[in-house]
């Protein structure tokens, strides 16, 4: 296997990384992936990564990180299937951990699905703990696919 770079998003990536979250099964059907990266990047904080393949520049890796000056955020952490137990998942967590310390982020915060058993599995190993707190949402917009 090939090294893979992690740089910020750019606009050629964007059928890649959709099919990349597509893949790894972060899509759900009330949520547009192709907008979700337009709300991103119209916060224009360069938060949006992505992994690339040093020999193809393919796609093979993603991490959604963000900050409102509270909390920093991590989102569509994705890894292609074939690049999986390589710690390009690790050096993906790192690298948005270490942008939002950069911007003064005091705590990260993320959530992942109850029966995702393997991504919890991960995330601890990484040091991120079970917080006593309930998720909640509102959905303010409504994406019609």
């Amino acid at each position: 296997m090939t090294t893979a770079r992690i740089r910020p998003f750019e606009p050629v990536d964007r059928d890649q990384l959709v099919e990349l979250w597509r893949i790894c099964d972060l899509t759900r059907p009330w949520t547009d992936p192709h907008r979700d990266i337009d709300r991103k990047l119209a916060v224009d904080d360069g938060l949006l990564l992505v992994a690339v393949s040093a020999d193809a520049e393919t796609v093979v890796g993603s991490v959604m990180a963000g900050y409102e000056g509270h909390r920093g955020w991590i989102n569509y952490l994705a890894v292609a299937p074939e690049w999986q137990r390589s710690r390009l998942g690790t050096q993906l967590m790192d690298d948005a951990r270490e942008r939002l310390a950069a911007l003064g982020c005091p705590k990260i915060n993320l959530q992942v699905r109850a029966t995702n058993l393997g991504a919890v599995a991960f995330y601890e190993k990484l040091g991120y703990v079970v917080d006593d707190a309930v998720s909640m949402g509102l959905r303010l917009i409504h994406d019609d696919r």
